[in-house]
């Protein structure tokens, strides 16, 4: 006899962060049998099998799996899933951008193991923790200018909840009318000459898989004229914490970007 838990997967492959990253806090770990080369710290024993990048995936270790649900990401995984689907697999692929994106993608992964209600609490968990990190920031009269960069060769822009985030943190993107393109390729700011203009009080960096480099950042010509190089304002954070759109970008890089501004504001008050 079926029970209720045997109309659920219980097989489950990840081929991005986020998406283990949701099991895991809906305490449904158990269910995951292959995850992405970029969660291995959340596996430091291994005992989960490695099976994506993020746009090449070993099909053939992953249907040897036998998962009852493969989930992945965007337009960028999608041959894989083709692939997978041909082979009869069930595949499940989110193409959030935004914040909201994100908290809709918890909810339905929640809803596809059974555990919606607890999914639902996820989420308004997360929006409490957002405005008690914000709520300094967002009291004051001024918003420091931001500039995002997702890469630096070409400069490319932050996408749609990297720049909501820099928004709800208390900060001004100073490109958010590009972060709604959700391709990397319409983000590309075409001349560094214009975030010299755009003059930002902050600059952020989080390379995607690539540790950042400040020398590289402050040697471009012209940048020696933006505030935030003249103030040594320019940070990073990781980009698996902020450029995986999951729980994380939402908690450990919404407080990153809050401290940011926080600095900012106090240096300012005690100038």
């Amino acid at each position: 006899m079926n029970t209720a838990e045997s109309y659920f997967p219980n097989r489950i492959v990840c081929l991005t962060e986020e998406a283990r990253e949701t099991l895991y806090l809906l305490g449904e770990e158990h269910r995951v049998v292959g995850i992405s080369g970029f969660a291995a710290h959340a596996d430091p024993d291994k005992k989960k099998p490695r099976v994506s990048g993020f746009s090449s995936a070993n099909v053939d270790k992953i249907v040897a799996l036998q998962p009852d649900l493969v989930i992945g990401y965007s337009d960028v995984q999608a041959k894989i899933a083709k692939e997978l689907i041909a082979r009869g697999v069930t595949v499940w692929v989110n193409n959030h951008r935004s914040v909201e994106g994100i908290f809709q993608m918890i909810v339905q992964i929640g809803s596809l193991v059974g555990k919606a209600k607890i999914a639902l609490g996820l989420v308004k968990s997360l929006r409490k923790g957002m405005e008690k990190t914000c709520a300094f920031n967002r009291q004051q009269p001024h918003k420091p200018t931001i500039y995002f960069e997702e890469w630096p060769d070409p400069l490319i822009s932050g996408i749609q909840w990297v720049s909501e985030l820099i928004t709800f943190a208390g900060g001004k993107d100073i490109f958010e009318e590009l972060s709604s393109s959700s391709l990397a390729k319409n983000r590309v700011i075409p001349n560094s000459d214009e975030v010299v203009t755009r003059n930002p009080d902050i600059i952020i960096a989080s390379w995607c898989g690539k540790k950042v480099n400040k020398n590289q950042i402050i040697q471009r010509p012209g940048w020696e004229n933006i505030t935030a190089v003249k103030n040594d304002y320019i940070y990073e954070i990781p980009s698996d914490i902020l450029l995986n759109p999951g729980p994380a970008a939402l908690s450990k890089g919404l407080v990153q970007i809050a401290e940011l501004i926080q600095q900012w504001h106090h240096q300012k008050i005690n100038q």
